[in-house]
């Protein structure tokens, strides 16, 4: 991550948003959360919420450890020097978790974890009542051949060898935590140039 930093430098007068999924894939999930509340002192930063940072927050508050434990969340306690719970992790960090968004957008732009159903508008997503489970987990619009969105959707979730570009559509989750051929990127996109910026795997 700090490498691609680096690429995307210098920071005045940009805006990052981040969409997700900041624990569980790595050696050092506490690390990651650590630099990222660094950068919020450097450039202004907007953090969504992924699938990862709400299984955590469902062990704590909704007696789900067992769902995390099988998708990273033993990794990501072991980074907290072994603890065994989630509750016990700095409450710096607990608060990072909870105040992550669900979704951001501007004008132009709607950011998201995972995507959204290809077959309702943007507004009407964000008035279902199954929102969450939408925002985190959708990823049918990989499938689909034209969308009901009003604006360009940016979203990561589902790993793929090159970023998806398509008509309002931008993924940027190239898999940087699989060492396959193809993937074992982290991936940034400067918008509105739709540039993609890229950094392979160094752990």
């Amino acid at each position: 991550m700090e490498a691609l930093l680096k690429k995307l430098a210098p920071y005045k007068d940009r805006q990052f948003v981040f969409v997700g999924d900041y624990i569980d894939r790595g050696p050092n999930s506490r690390g990651v959360v650590n630099r990222l509340l660094e950068l919020r002192n450097e450039v202004h930063t907007i953090y969504l919420r992924g699938n990862h940072e709400q299984m955590l927050l469902d062990a704590i508050h909704k007696n789900k450890r067992s769902m995390w434990m099988m998708n990273g969340g033993r990794t990501t306690l072991q980074s907290y020097g072994g603890i065994s719970e989630a509750a016990d992790i700095p409450d710096q960090h607990l608060d990072f978790y909870k105040n992550t968004q669900m979704y951001f957008e501007t004008d132009n732009y709607f950011f998201v974890h995972a995507g959204l159903s290809p077959a309702k508008t943007i507004a009407q997503s964000i008035n279902e009542e199954n929102e969450v489970k939408e925002f985190l987990w959708e990823r049918s619009h990989l499938n689909a051949f034209e969308t009901a969105w009003e604006k360009t959707v940016v979203f990561g979730h589902t790993p793929t060898e090159q970023p998806v570009q398509r008509k309002n559509m931008i993924g940027i989750d190239t898999g940087c935590v699989y060492s396959r051929k193809g993937y074992g990127k982290l991936t940034a996109v400067k918008l509105p140039e739709e540039e993609f910026i890229q950094q392979e795997s160094i752990d």
